[in-house]
């Protein structure tokens, strides 16, 4: 934490550490390996249409909490309710928020809740987000190698995924909670 977040955390709240990401789930088919009798072979559907909502997402590595929010796009208006959110949820503590290089995550216009500080990961570095690892969950476990007619469908599905991770703060954990990730929660 340098010089500006001890300053902008003058009441000297606990420190919450969250790693955020968004993602895109919709209805372009996603096959996937899977397992079937050795004489037969599985048939997937799919459908090359192109239609998507985004999931911003948070995940807090030490408690196992994560807050999550859907939306038709990917603009700096939406993260910035996003990060409200998040604030609100966590009103607390003093949320250092790790974030990628997206566009919306460096603009002018994006609304940094006063308990909340974002530092950004190196460029196209998604394998130090463990937000990641959330979102292939869902892929995996709600969308792969399934058909959907219509975009609420997947977005129906993810949904159930992420209650169901919101109910399970073991397994955010154990998503999350990386070696090095931990060695930083050891130091605060």
């Amino acid at each position: 934490m340098d010089k500006d977040d001890r300053e902008k955390n003058h009441r000297n709240l606990p420190i919450c550490l969250m790693f955020q990401d968004e993602a895109r789930f919709g209805r372009l088919s996603e096959p996937r390996a899977c397992w079937a009798h050795q004489e037969l072979r599985p048939i997937i559907k799919s459908a090359l249409i192109r239609e998507y909502n985004y999931v911003f997402g948070a995940v807090a590595p030490k408690t196992g909490s994560c807050d999550f929010m859907i939306a038709d796009n990917m603009k700096t208006e939406n993260m910035s309710l996003f990060l409200r959110q998040v604030s609100q949820a966590h009103r607390n503590n003093f949320i250092i928020m790790v974030v990628d290089g997206a566009s919306t995550h460096r603009s002018k216009e994006l609304v940094v809740p006063k308990n909340m500080s974002l530092i950004l990961l190196p460029p196209y570095s998604p394998e130090l987000n463990p937000t990641e690892m959330v979102w292939n969950i869902l892929r995996r476990d709600c969308l792969a190698n399934k058909y959907f007619k219509t975009l609420a469908d997947p977005i129906n599905g993810v949904e159930c995924g992420l209650n169901e991770l919101l109910d399970n703060k073991k397994k955010i954990r154990t998503l999350t909670k990386w070696p090095w990730i931990n060695k930083i929660l050891n130091t605060t």
